[in-house]
């Protein structure tokens, strides 16, 4: 069981994973120290998971394989399905589709 703090009350040396990416850092495999709960009303408290940073490592350098792994990803995200261009945006998953394409009625030509 991982040491609980309140929020804002956990001593130095700790820090998320947020907090370690802004340091340039990564957990790097080492176990949860330490969890901070943020209290809310009528809520369950929200938790953040703390790691050690005299454990932690650098960040993995981008290499030119995961970047154009990550380009080609994001491709995918910005390409509709329905009308097969990049709209330069990322479609909304609760669409399926670029705005234009859910926003222009369909015509169908049998009723015409």
């Amino acid at each position: 069981m991982a040491t609980v703090y309140r929020w804002r009350l956990a001593p130095d040396g700790l820090a998320t994973r947020r907090q370690l990416r802004a340091l340039g850092l990564r957990p790097g495999g080492q176990e949860v120290v330490a969890e901070v709960h943020r209290p809310r009303r009528r809520k369950a408290p929200l938790v953040a998971y703390l790691y050690r940073i005299e454990h932690a490592k650098p960040v993995r350098p981008m290499t030119p394989g995961r970047s154009a792994a990550l380009a080609a990803a994001m491709l995918a995200r910005r390409t509709c399905p329905n009308c097969r261009t990049d709209v330069g945006y990322c479609i909304p998953r609760s669409l399926g589709m670029c705005v234009t394409c859910h926003d222009t009625p369909l015509i169908r030509k049998d009723i015409a």
